[in-house]
């Protein structure tokens, strides 16, 4: 038998995270069991976060020449989310280096108190033409970011 020294994850307050975004759940994220597909989950976290990213102007999508390419996700889930339900995604960020960012989403139903999953990815940015890490993030990126921190 073997023993995890780790603590089992705990649903997040919506005090631990900086900014929300609204989102709106569709009929297709039902799955055959009822509720959202956990696919579904990581959508909403790329969409909750590139949304804010964009809205800031510190990620261009089209023309920017700096890149976020996901290397690590994992997300965790305390209890079902289902269609027709509106959602709020809770955003902070864990860590900021010089090239990545560990970006931490909740996903609460509306007005509850705890999320129903929590989860993070990160983002390593590089260069849009040659994939490499950028030496630094783009100071946009990074001024937007450090108000997630």
């Amino acid at each position: 038998m073997t023993t995890s020294t780790s603590a089992r994850p705990q649903a997040q307050p919506r005090s631990a995270f900086k900014v929300f975004r609204t989102i709106t759940t569709r009929w297709m994220d039902n799955d055959a069991y009822g509720h959202v597909n956990n696919v579904v989950y990581y959508s909403w976290f790329d969409t909750a976060v590139n949304a804010h990213l964009i809205e800031h102007g510190a990620l261009d999508i089209h023309h920017g020449d700096t890149i976020g390419l996901v290397i690590e996700t994992q997300c965790n889930y305390f209890s079902p989310l289902a269609f027709p339900q509106t959602i709020e995604a809770g955003i902070r960020v864990a860590k900021l280096g010089s090239s990545s960012v560990r970006y931490e989403v909740g996903l609460f139903a509306q007005g509850a108190d705890l999320c129903a999953a929590h989860g993070h990815f990160v983002h390593v940015y590089v260069d849009k033409e040659n994939r490499r890490p950028v030496k630094a993030l783009p100071l946009n990126l990074k001024t937007v970011l450090e108000t997630l921190v």
